[in-house]
């Protein structure tokens, strides 16, 4: 995206109207635009010819020219130039980074993945690997910086309005957060938000909560955090700290904000030191260093008697932690998210059988998803599309040509 500004002056309402129409439509005619947004003809065709000459949308041929026409005058056909443009969403966790260049349409160009050493980790240097990222993922889909119209980075801390977390009392927030709004201040629209947030944006869009308005997207693997929508929108604080789980240390029967995937693996460990297996135990063959949450919960569903032990454990914390969430934001439904996702079904199932019935408020839906551990970077694609859809025509820039 390069060249210098063209004026969208004309008439800016109409172009924003008829571009949203076009953003979720395969391709359409004046007459449909019309019948959407209610603008006149004239009105209609003039912004689409405005938004055509912008590199937004581009003309299709004419029914007549595809051997398709009968009668009469064939009707102009436009769609979004999808390539006009690129999206960027970043999952900067604790461990990995994971980037996806997606076009216009959200389609997935390139996949990046990075390993981090959290051993030898600092700010500048997370700060750098992310950037590198990036960039490796815009080599890979064929693109560079110029074509970037919208960049989100998911992190693992909460983040205000302008993209800044708070201090943290041992530098963690700071670590994961290292000025990343600042790193990526050449991309025209940069949006850094805390990655359960994204995860819930994820379930919204393509997700378990597809249509629901008030909902928890629940990460829970290593530790807990929770993206919180209330009737449709994404709730954030004066901090970005709604949805930080510290508050799960003072609770009976949750005791911290570790995840569940943690715990599993914690107690399965537990379980082998204390030489409490059967014989023909799974679980008791798994070597103790190779133990993580996700193997333990998928030994337990494939019917290990010992990792189902663990796995009602597991089960019980997510009752108490459901039920405390449904009595903060009375959620109609609480969604699972996250790599632990996998495998834990049964876990669910239990919770739910588990959940109090002395509550004022119904118990919330609880599923699990099915978006995986890539939850957050399809939430940060849905976020950097949401973002670019809202306000592509402020920082809009022509294409070369």
């Amino acid at each position: 995206m390069t060249a210098s500004p063209k004026s969208l002056a004309p008439r800016p309402l109409s172009l924003a109207a008829v571009l949203e129409h076009a953003w979720g439509a395969d391709d359409f005619t004046a007459s449909a635009v019309m019948g959407a947004t209610g603008l006149t003809r004239s009105t209609t065709i003039e912004a689409m010819d405005t938004l055509a000459g912008l590199g937004l949308l581009r003309e299709l041929p004419n029914a007549r020219v595809t051997s398709s026409y009968r009668k009469g005058r064939p009707a102009r056909r436009f769609e979004v130039r999808e390539d006009a443009a690129v999206l960027v969403g970043v999952d900067a966790g604790h461990a990995r980074v994971t980037v996806v260049v997606a076009d216009l349409r959200s389609r997935t160009l390139a996949t990046h993945r990075l390993a981090l050493d959290v051993e030898r980790d600092d700010a500048t240097t997370r700060r750098r690997l992310i950037v590198a990222a990036v960039s490796d993922a815009l080599r890979a889909a064929g693109r560079t910086r110029h074509d970037v119209l919208a960049v989100c980075v998911g992190v693992p801390a909460p983040v205000d309005a302008e993209g800044r977390s708070p201090r943290h009392r041992t530098g963690f927030w700071d670590l994961m957060n290292p000025g990343l709004v600042d790193a990526f201040a050449w991309a025209p629209l940069v949006r850094i938000d805390n990655d359960a947030s994204l995860a819930a944006v994820a379930e919204g869009a393509v997700g378990a909560a597809v249509g629901c308005p008030d909902y928890v997207s629940l990460l829970a693997g290593t530790r807990l955090g929770a993206g919180v929508v209330v009737d449709g929108r994404v709730l954030r604080g004066a901090h970005g700290g709604v949805g930080e789980m510290i508050a799960f240390d003072h609770v009976d029967g949750v005791g911290s904000a570790e995840g569940l995937g943690t715990r599993a693996a914690q107690w399965a460990r537990a379980e082998i030191a204390g030489a409490r297996l059967a014989p023909e135990s799974a679980l008791g063959a798994m070597p103790p260093e190779r133990i993580d949450g996700r193997s333990v919960l998928e030994l337990a569903a494939a019917g290990d008697a010992d990792a189902g032990r663990v796995a009602a454990r597991v089960a019980a914390v997510l009752a108490r932690i459901v039920s405390v969430l449904g009595s903060m934001f009375d959620p109609r439904l609480v969604v699972v998210s996250g790599a632990i996702s996998a495998g834990i079904d049964e876990v669910i199932a239990a919770a739910r059988l588990a959940l109090p019935t002395d509550l004022d408020l119904p118990a919330p839906e609880l599923v699990g998803s099915r978006l995986g551990a890539d939850v957050v970077v399809v939430g940060a694609v849905a976020a950097a599309s949401a973002t670019a859809r809202e306000r592509v025509l402020d920082v809009w820039r022509q294409p070369a040509t």
